[in-house]
């Protein structure tokens, strides 16, 4: 039996999910607090609009998993209200832009008996995958560094036109919008992350974001390893680089391409690395361009879970420990900022 979604969110991203939504189950509602967008994507796959989250569950009984494509700040929320409605939830990255909200998102699935999936499609990257699967088989032995270098160019037109983008209660930095993917990587590789020191600037969006445009970091793992966080949205007209570096007992791996789609460099010990499926391309924006496509595994992954009891891609858990990492990095270059947030009401958001 297909699943029935229902989006929240009809943006760029809301409208990738509808895509593949409608690939391998059923889109059957839609909702946006602008009714324009809201009715051209229910029109394209023949939905029904909505303009508050509170009437489309209300009348969607049938909706089964809602995916969350909504501005990073509004999340939590709204991830709570479906769960609360006994809906399994998709929510975007970042999970939210706290700790204490990704508790609660947490908790409220447990007490509703429904699966939250966190939405982390580079994982999905067929290098990256490979880099997963040497590192778990201990091909590379101890690892004993990491470089993660992250060069994308996100200018003023971007912000502009956006009307959440580059706000702090609503975007929240550029380690949540931009690069909480390369984060969560850093997390699925190597560990948690018991030790940070940080530096940041905003260099060239003065007035145009409420945060850091560049930001570097060092970092200790709890397995010891070191690391090293080298951000900015700085890079002269267009995206340069997405990378991670791997240092090891047994071997140096470099994934980078600009999103993390290209070996470039590997030396191991009695082993090479090969057979790797083609990439996709980027998410493709017009003027710029995202991580790489695979929110159709994502779906597929929805899918496995509720139909064939398979194993969710990233749970709730590991989405937390991404928001808990970047809140140790800002928490030292934006010490004015309260990290401890918790949802303790709900309303209606569209």
């Amino acid at each position: 039996m297909s699943a029935k979604f229902a989006i929240v969110g009809c943006g760029r991203i809301g409208k990738r999910h509808a895509e593949h939504i409608n690939t391998y189950g059923k889109l059957i509602a839609v909702c946006d607090i602008d009714t324009l967008k809201a009715e051209q994507l229910a029109g394209q796959y023949g939905a029904k609009p909505y303009t508050s989250l509170e009437q489309m569950l209300a009348a969607e009984k049938d909706v089964e998993v809602v995916s969350i494509c909504t501005p990073n700040g509004y999340h939590a929320e709204q991830t709570i209200w479906c769960l609360r409605d006994g809906k399994h939830v998709i929510c975007e990255k970042p999970m939210a832009l706290t700790t204490g909200d990704c508790r609660a998102m947490i908790i409220e699935a447990q007490k509703a008996s429904r699966h939250l999936f966190i939405v982390k499609q580079n994982r999905f990257n067929p290098p990256v995958k490979k880099l997963k699967e040497i590192i778990e088989e201990g091909i590379l032995g101890e690892i004993y560094s990491v470089q993660l270098n992250c060069f994308w160019n996100r200018n003023e037109r971007y912000y502009r036109e956006s009307n959440w983008k580059g706000k702090q209660n609503l975007d929240g930095g550029i380690l949540f919008t931009q690069f909480s993917h390369f984060i969560d990587l850093l997390f699925w590789f190597v560990g948690d992350v018991i030790k940070v020191n940080a530096a940041s600037a905003n260099f060239k969006h003065e007035n145009i974001i409420d945060f850091e445009d560049t930001l570097v970091a060092a970092v200790e793992f709890e397995n010891g390893a070191l690391g090293t966080i080298n951000c900015t949205i700085n890079s002269f007209q267009k995206n340069m680089e997405g990378s991670i570096t791997i240092f090891a007992e047994n071997g140096t791996v470099k994934i980078g391409g600009q999103y993390l789609n290209v070996l470039e460099y590997q030396q191991i010990k009695d082993y090479q690395i090969s057979d790797i499926e083609t990439c996709r391309p980027a998410n493709d924006y017009g003027y710029y361009q995202g991580s790489m496509s695979n929110h159709d595994q994502v779906i597929l992954n929805v899918i496995n879970v509720l139909r064939n009891n398979g194993k969710i891609a990233t749970t709730g858990l590991e989405g937390m420990k991404t928001v808990d990492i970047i809140e140790r990095i800002y928490s030292q270059v934006h010490p004015e900022i309260k990290f401890e947030t918790e949802v303790k009401s709900l309303t209606a958001v569209g």
